[in-house]
């Protein structure tokens, strides 16, 4: 994979809106988490910025780490590093809406749910399809799927790995508007807006309060998930998880 991408931050009023450019999925790696968690890290000390919308300048919103060459997947090969630069995500600031009109597949769900709101369409997908590559999830979503959306509900995500619509999303709180997909930019920037009109130090205090303690409990959680995923990357389950998807065809898996 190459690390090359663009993140473009561009201003209306007291919003800024932060692209990722990664063509042709929006896939992540460790270089693209660090340069995110350094853009909204300047965005927190621009007191003109009250509130971001997170958007891709692609068709995906993200379709995670790009597992299409294991031997090449820095993701797989060691995941550290690029946690630590996806969970210093969670410490930002300012409100975030994701603006998400694509797909959002596993890290690429991972860094939906980083952002406070996500308004969607019935054309987008969501996924936390780790199970179905043979490994355990990561990004924190052990504790961000379950926060929105309920143990049930994130289980069944979690153990079929199977793709909903951004209909379905809305419909068990895992996006908050549904939109036609030409309109979810505009809307996501419209919700940003009403945000940013709010007292910038209220809303930041206010949401320090509501997420108390969140970035600590989502940090604990993920070295477990990645104590786990250093494992299971090496297992023959996840080299043919990887292969089926590659293939478009049912895993086969031997528990080993």
């Amino acid at each position: 994979m190459s690390s090359a991408a663009e993140i473009h931050v561009t201003r209306d009023g007291h919003v800024a809106r932060v692209v990722l450019s990664r063509p042709p999925h929006n896939f992540v790696d460790a270089e693209v988490m660090r340069r995110l968690a350094d853009t909204l890290l300047a965005l927190d000390d621009d007191h003109h910025c009250r509130a971001i919308v997170l958007a891709s300048g692609v068709g995906a919103f993200c379709a995670g780490a790009d597992f299409s060459g294991t031997g090449q997947d820095e993701v797989a090969s060691d995941p550290a590093a690029f946690y630590v630069h996806a969970m210093k995500l969670y410490r930002n600031r300012k409100p975030i809406v994701a603006a998400v009109a694509g797909a959002a597949i596993g890290a690429g769900l991972g860094l939906a749910l980083v952002a406070d709101f996500r308004v969607t369409c019935a054309e987008a997908r969501f996924s936390a399809n780790f199970n179905r590559l043979g490994f355990h999830p990561g990004f924190g979503l052990s504790l961000t799927l379950p926060r929105l959306v309920g143990e049930q509900q994130a289980a069944l995500l979690c153990y079929t790995g199977r793709r909903i619509t951004g209909t379905e999303a809305v419909s068990i709180g895992l996006a908050d508007e549904l939109v036609a997909r030409d309109e979810v930019d505009a809307r996501a920037m419209a919700l940003a807006q009403e945000i940013a009109a709010s007292a910038p130090l209220a809303v930041e205090t206010t949401r320090a309060t509501l997420r108390d303690g969140l970035a600590d409990r989502i940090a604990e959680i993920n070295q477990r998930e990645l104590a786990i995923q250093r494992g299971q990357f090496l297992s023959e389950d996840f080299r043919e998880g990887v292969a089926a998807m590659a293939a478009r065809r049912a895993p086969v898996f031997q528990r080993r």
